[in-house]
């Protein structure tokens, strides 16, 4: 506080016109930094006007260039604040990627948040701390430390969130994506031509999984080998359906046995545990309906039916 109020002297200024003007930039950098990482790469009308501009028109060279580089500022402090260990570095890699980060940047980009909030929080709660001065010096530091706390596992819970979110989305699309591969390749559609009319055809109900299909159909296209862009599609997901039906692609090309046939029987076995799957959850329901009965309907049905022959004992036991 004494030196907040020897800064504020030495410039000119109020000590609360320097905590507004520092409280108000430090959310403005955390805004902008969420902002840029977090709704800048999940934006569906950008996607879908880089999708429609041709990939080797200079317009659409010139949307492909970030707006705001922070590459230059993270790129100095990028072996600073990047975990050691790699496979704790690998871990967050592989979170980011499912979660749908898939840039080269996205895991300094990550760990430049963290540090950000890991720093920028702690220094608001400690600015704050000046109109809370009953505060004792135990109390100033516990809530430090909560809000270093907070800005490290904040990000963490945001990018598992979005992972859960885009992974129940790949769930939810994987059947409809299954059943038009099959009428496909029925059709006489080769694989790869299969997956990309599968992927125009769920750009509308399944984006997420659409864009997944049509990244496979891409590397193809661009000479990557087949098991290998399959193989990166289950890795990109992290859906253990989807990787067993490329484990299934894979075996069946391997083999070079019928792709209709295999992807046929797959279907069938993923309708049987898809149906198994809800009979379970149908099955809970009478366990999971104890907890609200106990705790909501009982203590009111015990009033109603015990209430009134509680209430004339007592009205008894008054009158003796």
């Amino acid at each position: 506080m004494e030196l907040l109020s020897q800064v504020s002297a030495a410039i000119g200024m109020s000590s609360q016109t320097l905590f507004i003007l520092l409280t108000g930039g430090t959310v403005f950098f955390l805004g902008f930094a969420i902002t840029g990482v977090l709704v800048k790469t999940g934006d569906p009308l950008k996607r879908r006007l880089s999708a429609a501009v041709p990939q080797d028109s200079p317009s659409a060279t010139e949307s492909r260039k970030p707006k705001h580089d922070l590459t230059r500022v993270i790129n100095p402090v990028e072996r600073y604040i990047l975990p050691q260990d790699g496979e704790e570095r690998g871990r967050v890699a592989k979170n980011l990627v499912h979660a749908g980060f898939r840039s080269e940047k996205a895991l300094p980009y990550f760990y430049a948040l963290k540090t950000l909030l890991a720093i920028g929080l702690p220094l608001i709660v400690l600015l704050a701390t000046r109109w809370l001065p009953q505060w004792t010096l135990g109390n100033v530091a516990f809530a430090v430390m909560f809000a270093a706390f907070i800005g490290v596992s904040l990000p963490n819970y945001v990018i598992d969130r979005i992972k859960t979110n885009r992974l129940k989305k790949l769930r939810n699309g994987f059947p409809d994506a299954l059943d038009l591969l099959v009428v496909c390749i029925e059709a006489g559609l080769g694989l790869g031509a299969a997956i990309d009319r599968v992927a125009r055809d769920l750009q509308v109900s399944h984006e997420e999984l659409a864009e997944e299909l049509r990244l496979v159909n891409v590397e193809m296209r661009a000479g990557v080998d087949r098991p290998v862009a399959l193989k990166n599609l289950a890795d990109r997901t992290g859906l253990p359906d989807i990787r067993g039906l490329v484990g299934l692609l894979v075996q069946t090309m391997r083999f070079g046995t019928s792709v209709a046939d295999a992807l046929r029987i797959y279907s069938e076995e993923f309708r049987d545990k898809r149906l198994q799957k809800a009979e379970e959850q149908a099955a809970l329901i009478g366990t999971k309906l104890i907890f609200p009965l106990v705790t909501c309907l009982f203590p009111a049905f015990f009033i109603v039916a015990v209430g009134p022959a509680v209430l004339r004992m007592i009205d008894v036991f008054e009158a003796l």
